[in-house]
């Protein structure tokens, strides 16, 4: 019998920080609209659309002088217990982000990467482990693994640490309304090389960038609050415009990953989607089935994260596995040969799809 090379997750790990925000926290804030005056709404109309329509009820935070690669670490050492390998036996150290090390003062810091920051802290001697940072908008970790299933199954490497990690809440704007939404995390996974007769690990996966028209709905700007020019910038979004994109062009991304794979919507087992919005989710997915002409979407496929931590990036997809295959997600676990889709889409705009087969 012939042997064919796949990528498998060997281990995982995720750093949920321990500070709580509820909603009601953002009851004292001044927000303003684009225009820079102030919103009409009284907070408590505003905090409840917003909850009616992202799911959000809370998310977490860091503590002070916690920065991302301080998370990263923490979701590495977890994943490396998990795989229960040397550290020294990693070919890659892949760590996806967007803001650097955002210090407390919103000033972000990029060298060293985070990755060489990560390999140091872990204490890896080895020169051939090769680390590098990627920054690809909310679905930088999936790219991370999709990049990492090139090396691996091209015999390069054999084993590789791909981490995403992000602290939103020091790059939000107090004064936009859509700061509500995001949140500070990591995950982590170690991925290996396997070899198998029959499918296994990774089955295929697809990315597309739109940077047309659409590049700068996600972007940095200035304080939705008046003030003076050389003011921060912030992590800005034109939320509609993201809606739109997410709802046409995520379905066909996950169609396209799924004929490459040759897999239908019916043994799809779980789809695990990158979290901003859970009524956008809930329209993607929507979209997915009804492409296969099928109205009914089985109420246990989407597992969902966002209502208590909030859109985390990076770190959301990583976290969302690594609380299912540690069975910490109520009403959610995942066994062998089942079927998973990994999905996200994000500042680029970047959209990528990713079929995965338990072993």
């Amino acid at each position: 019998m012939s042997l064919f090379r796949y990528s498998a997750i060997k281990g995982s790990g995720s750093y949920i920080p321990s500070r709580r925000i509820p909603n009601d926290y953002f009851l004292a804030h001044q927000f303003y609209g684009l225009d820079g005056t102030p919103l009409e709404s009284p907070n408590e109309l505003i905090i409840q659309k917003f909850q009616q329509i992202t799911g959000i009820h809370e998310r977490r935070y860091v503590d002070k002088g916690l920065k991302s690669s301080d998370l990263a670490l923490r979701a590495a050492q977890q994943a490396l217990e998990s795989a229960d390998i040397d550290k020294e036996t990693l070919d890659y150290l892949i760590v996806a982000h967007n803001f650097g090390d955002v210090a407390d003062n919103g000033r972000s810091d990029f060298l060293p990467a985070l990755s060489s920051r990560v390999k140091h802290h872990l204490g890896i001697k080895n020169p051939r482990t090769v680390a590098y940072d990627l920054s690809f908008g909310c679905p930088g970790w999936l790219q991370g693994v999709i990049q990492a299933d090139y090396f691996l199954r091209s015999g390069e490497a054999t084993r590789a640490l791909i981490i995403g990690t992000e602290t939103l809440s020091k790059v939000s704007d107090p004064h936009d309304r859509d700061s509500m939404i995001y949140a500070d995390g990591a995950g982590a996974v170690i991925l290996e090389a396997t070899s198998a007769g029959q499918p296994a690990g990774i089955l295929a996966h697809h990315s597309e960038s739109y940077t047309y028209e659409e590049a700068f709905v996600l972007r940095m700007g200035p304080s939705y609050q008046p003030g003076p020019e050389d003011s921060p910038l912030f992590f800005k979004m034109s939320g509609r415009k993201v809606y739109e994109l997410a709802l046409k062009k995520v379905p066909q991304v996950i169609r396209t990953a799924m004929e490459k794979a040759s897999v239908d919507i019916t043994q799809v087992h779980k789809i695990l989607l990158h979290q901003a919005n859970h009524k956008m989710d809930q329209a993607i997915v929507q979209q997915l089935f009804r492409s296969y002409g099928r109205t009914e979407v089985p109420p246990e496929i989407m597992p969902m994260t966002i209502g208590s931590l909030g859109n985390t990036s990076v770190a959301t997809i990583p976290t969302l596995y690594d609380l299912i295959v540690k069975k910490q997600l109520k009403g959610h676990q995942i066994g062998s040969g089942d079927i998973l889709i990994f999905a996200s889409v994000g500042a680029g705009i970047n959209v990528n799809a990713m079929v995965y087969q338990c072993p």
